[in-house]
């Protein structure tokens, strides 16, 4: 079976347009706008991968580190460390949620605890 250049280039036309229509839809989604409380009602509780569909990639993550001996200094005052581990992250987002109708707010902290939205907070002075 021979493919002829039009073909070729009839489905690599078809493929870039499919490409760029897929990239367009992320940059709209990633674009929107939220108010403070359309936020909280769209992503409090969900998981880390409702916020990447919805928000796409943080431009920032970090994760929180337990203080080195911890554990010994809680164990020392009688509580056993017999709880499983806490998965604590925090993601970052740039200007995706508006204030007083006109201005965003610079930075959008979301908290993950075992993968699940615990704590949103939005900051100008970061």
């Amino acid at each position: 079976m021979q493919f002829s250049y039009k073909n070729k280039l009839a489905s690599l036309i078809t493929f870039a347009i499919a490409l760029c229509m897929m990239a367009s839809f992320n940059a709209v989604a990633a674009d929107k706008k939220y108010t403070e409380n359309e936020f909280l009602d769209a992503f409090s509780g969900k998981s880390q991968k409702v916020l990447m569909e919805a928000l796409g990639k943080p431009f920032k993550k970090s994760q929180s580190v337990k203080p080195t001996g911890a554990s010994s200094f809680m164990v020392g005052k009688g509580k056993e460390d017999k709880s499983k581990p806490v998965k604590v992250e925090m993601w970052y987002y740039k200007h995706n949620v508006t204030y007083d109708g006109k201005r965003t707010y610079k930075e959008t902290e979301i908290t993950f605890v075992n993968g699940r939205v615990m704590n949103v907070a939005f900051f100008n002075n970061r």
